[in-house]
């Protein structure tokens, strides 16, 4: 079985956006990444670091949340299902694999008659630094 997820085109906007997301325990937003890049002197568009991300997401290269003000955010996480506790005001981030949620989640999903179900969980808080 081949894989549905589209392949994102190598450039050197996009190996950049990459290294400054590696590592970063905050999600970004496109004009973070952008002003981010800039500042380290990169020449780019902030329309191309909006389609780079997109297309990283896209590929499962980065994960996407929406802020509480509605806005995407991006960071390079690990593989695999998991969620996250995300500080609101700096932004920092936590993954997380609560089991009993998963759990909880096949349950529901199962009382009600659902299947081939999915979801997504991410918490909002402040951080120790932020407390």
């Amino acid at each position: 079985m081949t894989s549905t997820k589209p392949q994102t085109r190598q450039t050197w906007q996009r190996a950049a956006i990459r290294d400054l997301l590696h590592g970063g325990e905050e999600f970004r937003t496109a004009q973070q990444v952008h002003d981010q890049l800039r500042d380290g002197g990169a020449k780019v568009g902030l329309a191309t670091v909006y389609r780079a991300l997109q297309a990283m997401a896209e590929a499962d290269e980065v994960d996407v949340l929406r802020t509480p003000e509605g806005e995407a955010a991006y960071r390079s996480c690990s593989r695999g299902h998991h969620h996250h506790l995300v500080c609101r005001s700096c932004g920092y981030s936590v993954e997380i694999h609560p089991e009993a949620m998963e759990k909880w989640a096949a349950d529901i999903a199962q009382e009600h008659g659902f299947t081939d179900t999915g979801h997504e969980l991410e918490i909002f808080g402040l951080c120790r630094s932020c407390s």
